[in-house]
Formats: structure tokens, sequence, C-alpha cells
């Protein structure tokens, strides 16, 4: 794979260099200790019985057989976890264990620990749980309907509706009315699952009145609210410990209930409790993309300009809440950060079905709807007798401007990143051959969500950085998740003091030793951690740039920093020489972003973020006209990263998240039938392997924003969600047929063929958009400029 980087006018150490990550070697070596790695002495094992049923009322639960078994220990049910939690606090749903109704196959409703899995595994067997079958509920379509019998959540309303919003940003209909052209079109985007490498694991123990938790997760603060809440705890009494990850994508955001069961469990026996969850129990805990149907329809000015759009989506839940109010307006949300739209109406719902429920995947929520407006322009470009990449263009957004939903725009590279792909490719230059399809398409996405996930005005991340005996330790609540934001604070700790990462011991994700950080979640770790890292060790400079000028008998300004050097003092003699005269050298910085980077009208809590990074690619492609089989050619991607804190792992990033772009574009689905997951094994779930994915030509533009760590911006997420559409416009490039839902397999594509052959619209996808019954819309006044400065 080629990378190609921008160039950059920095006299910076550490940064934006290639180096290796600070925990490579452990990884290298195979020493890294993962959480199914951890097995302390005298452990029990623990396993879930789940449910056979989709959608049922339990009558009763017998486990008194598995409590009878030789080598079980304990088995508890819902009665000894009555206290319901989630990761929302609008949607707190869950239960540890389910008592009285199970909402999908694989719920759990007992866990059983044991001297050995085998044991656990058979006492789970051996309870006797009695059930009521209820109505399954398995589309979009049926949960707007009226329930035969009950909804699935008892909150939910009417029918099986979860969340339901609608709102108008300018005068919609007017930019309707004096519009050229019309289009509206319908997209389905399927729901598909993270697939990391490593399975859900945790193991808990209970010493005198401490909770300890050793987990595989991405978001150890909420684990820990979550865990206090549960079991009425003080959050002094519980600690949360993120052990090293082997992919998370967003499957390990929530709080789960393995992690609630090994905790109960350890307090009843006085024993470390572990639970590893099996491939086919990580395909039903699930939380990944929600299957979307969506409506467009945009109005267009003579030449091309973007007059009005109206945005509605539907989505499909699942059974829970998780982080589901949050992903029903983000597929509304950033659509205008890539686009300048005048006027612009949204209309959200998110319903409860009977499958495993749905949260957070990489993009979280946003890639869905980006499918759809792409290939909606495609349409409309082809439609007016525009190209596609000039239609784009003439609509893209400014820097530092406002979106008409009131989000703050800073630095964008949209321009930048638009010419790199496009002439790189040769995409303007391509010629039109039957089977030969090139695609075009572009996104923006977060630099961290402005808001928290519960209200409060506190920092949203926080960093300490110690020196001691010329030793420097960083410690941040930050998870790295194979990301590699523990480099990514090393190398911004190292910058500020002259060294260089490796010197920079971290301590991260665990909630008894570092200060808070909301988690990594919507690729906020860069931006927020990363600042707040960087004040911390800005402090640290200037105490030791201090200690070695009163040494010196020198200004401080004359002091300079760098190769592990304070002035003429090596940084060990500078650290002693400094806490001789303090005692303790440890300093604290803290992010929390601005309060002006969004609105003020109800759900505006969605969307805003400090900054948006933006991406564009094009996709070379083969599709066969006589099987609808794709051989994908080559991949260019150029993605405005700010400045990379290190270009190695951005390149791993960027292409990272092309991979999994296309895998979700050609293969990758969760699904269901009778209530039961067709594919929950890697066997027969579809995803790419090295023999699919193509050559990637990879391009960092540098826009150097000026709110982030030495500039930089988000690469976790954002380089996904153009790949989706522009496998699709390729398609449609090879052989002149639109496949409007994913993923875009060679049976849709021969469909949409056969379609054409017998002179019908030759396309594949929803054939229209269901009657919901969305709130009234909310008229949110436009921006007061007067109130910022852009």
């Amino acid at each position: 794979m080629t990378t190609i980087e921008g160039e950059s006018a920095t006299d910076l150490r550490v940064v934006g260099k290639s180096l290796p990550k600070v925990d490579a070697v452990g990884k290298l070596i195979g020493l890294t200790a993962y959480a199914d790695d951890i097995e302390l002495p005298n452990t029990l094992f623990c396993k879930l019985l789940r449910s056979h049923h989709p959608h049922a009322r339990i009558i009763s639960i017998d486990t008194s057989p598995a409590l009878a078994m030789e080598g079980v220990v304990a088995v508890i049910t819902q009665d000894d976890l009555p206290v319901k939690y989630g990761i929302m606090p609008t949607s707190e749903d869950e239960h540890g264990l389910e008592g009285e109704k199970v909402r999908f196959v694989g719920d759990p409703v007992a866990a059983v620990a044991a001297v050995d899995e085998e044991t656990a595994l058979a006492a789970c067997r051996a309870i006797k749980v009695e059930y009521q079958p209820l109505e399954a509920i398995e589309s979009i379509e049926h949960a707007l309907l009226p329930p035969s019998d009950e909804p699935i959540q008892d909150y939910a309303g009417p029918g099986n509706i979860h969340r339901a919003g609608a709102l108008e940003f300018g005068e919609v209909d007017e930019g309707f009315a004096k519009s050229n052209y019309i289009r509206e079109d319908v997209f389905f985007y399927e729901g598909n699952t993270h697939l990391p490498m490593e399975q859900h694991s945790a193991t808990a123990t209970y010493v005198g009145d401490q909770l300890t938790l050793w987990s595989s997760t991405q978001n150890p603060h909420y684990v820990h609210r979550a865990m206090a809440k549960v079991f009425e705890m003080p959050m002094s009494h519980v600690r949360v410990i993120a052990a090293p990850h082997g992919g998370g994508f967003g499957g390990k955001a929530d709080p789960f209930s393995h992690e609630v069961a090994v905790c109960k469990l350890a307090m009843i026996t006085g024993r470390p409790v572990k639970c590893t969850l099996t491939r086919e129990e990580v395909f039903y805990t699930h939380r990944g993309r929600h299957p979307v149907l969506m409506w467009v329809r945009t109005g267009v000015s003579e030449d091309g300009k973007i007059q009005a759009m109206h945005f509605r989506t539907a989505l499909d839940g699942g059974a829970y809440g998780s982080y589901g109010p949050a992903s029903m307006l983000y597929t509304g949300a950033l659509q205008p950060t890539t686009y300048n739209i005048p006027a612009y109406r949204f209309e959200g719902v998110r319903v409860f079905t009977n499958k495993a429920p749905c949260g957070p995947k990489r993009g979280h929520g946003t890639p869905q709807p980006r499918f759809a407006l792409e290939l909606h322009l495609d349409k409309i470009a082809e439609d007016i007798g525009l190209d596609p990449v000039e239609l784009r263009r003439r609509n893209f957004v400014k820097p530092y401007t406002r979106t008409i939903n009131h989000l703050r725009i800073t630095s964008c590279g949209l321009e930048e990143a638009t010419e790199q792909v496009i002439e790189a490719s040769g995409f303007l230059r391509r010629k039109k051959s039957l089977g030969h399809g090139m695609g075009f398409a572009i996104s923006s996405y977060m630099c961290g969500a402005g808001l928290p996930i519960y209200w409060n005005k506190l920092p949203h991340s926080e960093c300490i950085v110690q020196v001691n005996r010329g030793g420097v330790s960083l410690y941040c609540g930050a998870t790295d998740i194979g990301q590699g934001s523990d480099t990514v604070l090393a190398t911004v700790a190292a910058e500020e003091l002259g060294l260089w990462p490796s010197d920079i011991r971290i301590f991260s994700g665990d909630t008894g030793l570092a200060p808070v950080d909301l988690g990594s979640y919507s690729s906020r770790v860069t931006f927020m951690a990363g600042n707040a890292a960087l004040q911390a060790a800005h402090e640290m400079r200037e105490i030791l740039v201090n200690a070695v000028a009163e040494k010196m008998e020198c200004s401080p300004s004359e002091v300079t920093v760098g190769e592990g050097k304070i002035g003429e003092m090596t940084f060990e003699e500078a650290a002693n020489l400094a806490q001789e005269k303090l005692g303790v050298l440890s300093t604290r910085g803290s992010y929390a972003p601005p309060k002006n980077i969004g609105g003020r009208f109800k759900a505006s809590g969605v969307g805003p973020s400090p900054a948006y990074s933006y991406s564009a690619a094009v996709v070379d492609l083969d599709a066969d006209p006589y099987s609808g089989e794709i051989q994908l050619n080559k991949v260019w991607i150029a993605h405005d990263i700010g400045r990379p804190i290190n270009s190695l792992t951005v390149r791993g990033q960027v292409e990272g998240g092309v991979y999994m772009g296309l895998g979700e574009a050609l293969m990758e689905a969760q699904l269901y039938r009778h209530g039961l997951h067709k594919v929950p094994s890697m066997l027969d779930y579809k995803s790419l392997t090295f023999m699919d994915m193509p050559e990637v030509e990879t391009y960092l533009v540098e826009t150097i924003d000026l709110e982030g760590p030495y500039g930089a911006k988000e690469v976790g997420q954002g380089p996904l969600l153009p790949v989706i559409p522009a496998v699709a416009s390729a398609v449609h490039d090879a052989l002149g047929v639109w496949v409007d839902e994913v993923p875009i397999t060679p049976d849709k594509i021969m469909r949409a063929l056969d379609a054409r052959a017998k002179g019908r619209e030759g396309r594949y996808g929803p054939k229209s958009f269901p009657a919901i019954p969305y709130p009234t819309i909310v008229k949110v006044p436009p921006f007061d400029a007067s109130s910022s400065s852009f």
C-alpha cells in the first residue's frame, strides 16, 4: 500500500514522524496481557444462560438443578440484580439478567460461577426456564404497526417506537419552491457488526469493600458509573481497569451483562470470577451498526447549488436503548457539515425490534446517511448533466463558518482532499467501458462529541504528568483499543518535554489510577485527551525550565528544550534539580469543548464537535455484467488530519477504515430469520480477507486546526465513510445500474440488470418509505451570528 504525505513546514521533533507505537514490543513478542489472559488465583468461571426465544414472558426460573451440581459455587438471576442500567440516562432499560421478559435470542437470564467453564456451561443447561412466547418484531415496518400483544419495551410508544425527532432549519418549503430541479430517493443500509479479533472478557474481585473489574471495555468511566449504580455502591469503592484491547470499533462501548454478572458473583463467592464470551455470544452481544431506511429529497438551482433538503430516517434499534437516541439524531446531524444546505429538514425515528440491540459502530449513525446522500447527489448530477465532482464542489462548506443547524466549522480540508484523489486517480479523465467503473464520494466526521453521555459541566478529559527521579509518567483515563491513543499521548508529552515517546510511561484506562476520560468513542481521544496531555506536559516543561534558568542565572526564554536536555542539563538532572526545590513534580491538564460550537435548541447536543475532519475517496473496480461479481482494483483516499501526531499510526487508521468500509459495502450483514441470527460465526459472517483487499493510496491533508493538539484532528472513524458510497457509485459507472442498498452483493446487481433488461428502472433497493408518525416539526431560528466570531 502506497502512502503519500503532504509536506509539513514544521520543526517539531517527534510530532508527525513515523515512529513505532509505544506498546509495540509487548504486542510483537506476545507478552501483552489481554482481558482473557487475566487469571487470578482461585478464579471461578462464569457462563450465562441465554434465551432461545426472541420475545417471551418468563414464567419461572428453577436454578436448583444447577446449584446441586458438583463444582457449581453460585447461580444468580434478576432477583440478585434488580437495578436497571443503560449507557444513556434516558434509556436505562437493561438488567444484568432478565427475569420478567426476554427481548431477543441471546438475552441473558441467569449466570453460573463454577470451578471451570465446562461445569458452568453444563449448569446453565440444567437450569429450567418456563417461557410464554410473545409476538416477535423483526423489521422497521413491523415495529411501526400496533403490537398484537405488548410492546418490546414498556416505555416505548406509540407501538414500538423508541425515540423520534423532527427539526427544520431555514425555510425548506421556500427552498423547494425556488428549485429548478427536485429529486427524491429511498435507500437502505443493512446492519452489520464490529467483528473484533478479541472477544469480550471480564474478571472481577471483591475484597473487603472494594470491587475491581478488569474488562475489555472502551469506556472504563461509563462502566465505572454503571457498576456503582447497579450495586448501589459509592464510586470510590469501584475500580474498573480497561485491559489492553484486541479491537473495539464501538462494540465494547456499553456496559454489558457479563461485566455485571462477574462482579455480583465475585461479591457473593468472595473469589475472583471470570467470563469470556464465545464468538457466537459476541454476535448476540452486538451493539453494532443500525439497519437504517432513508428517504431524501433535494432541490437544486439551475447551476446545481442546493436550495433545500429533506431527510428522513428510520432505524432498527434491536431490543434495548443503548446509544440509540444519539444514533437516531446522528443520522441527520452531519449532512450540513459537508455541504452548504441553506434550508434543511430532518425527521428521524428509532424503533425496537426483537433482535440483538444496536449501538455505536465506527462512525456511529453517520455511514448510513452518508451512503444515501452521496448516491443521491450522484443521481442529481446525472439528471442535470453536471459532473458529480463539480456538483459537490459547488456546494462544499467553507472553513470557519456555521452550518444551517448551528454547527461550528473550523479548519476544513475538503477541497484539498478532493483535489488530491481526483488528480491522482485520473477520475475526470476516466474512459467509459462496460464492466469497469470508478466512484467518488466525500465525508466528514467529528473530533469527539461536544457533550458527555450524562449531563455535567466537568472536563471531558483529564491527564496528570508526573516526573520522579527523571522518569516521566502520564496518567489518563483514555483507553487504547488498538488505534494508538497511548502513542498519541506519549508523543504529545514527549514533544513538549524534549524527549522521545518511548521515554514516557503511559498509565491509561484505570479508574483507580488515572483521572477521568470519557472513553474511546466518537474519535475524541486525539483531540480531547491530546489537549489535556499537552496542557499537563506544558506546565511540567515550565517547571523544569524555570528551575534550570534559575540555576543558570538566565531568562527562561533562553533555556532550550530538546534532545533529552533542558538547557545544558540532561532531563534527569533538570528533574532532580526541580524536585530538590519543589518536592513532588506533578502537573495536570484538562479539556472541555468550547461552549459555542453548537445550537441551544432541544436535541442540539448531538452533532457539535470542537472540529471536523474531512475525507475524499475514489474507488476503482471491475463488475462482471454476467455474474455481478466485483473485483476491487484500487482505492485513493485523502484525509484532512489537521496534523498527524504519528503519521505511521495515521496511515494504519486510514487504511483500516478503508478495509472496514469495503467490507460493509460488499458483504457484511447481521441478518436474522425468526429471531435467530443467521450467521453468528466467523465462518458464515463474511468480511474481507487480505486476498480481497486492493491497493490503497493514502494522502494526508494538513490543515493545522488551531484548537487541536499541535493542530491535530481525528482519523479513527472518518476515512470509513466515503468508501461505501464510492463503491456503489463505481458499480453504477461500470454497469449503469444503481444498487441503493448495502451490502452490494452480486445477486442485487443482477436483479438491477434484469430490471433494466425488462424495460424497468435499472435499480435494486427499497421501493418506498413507510408512513411514520414523526412528531411535530420544531422550527429552529437561524444562528445568531452576534453570539460568535463565526
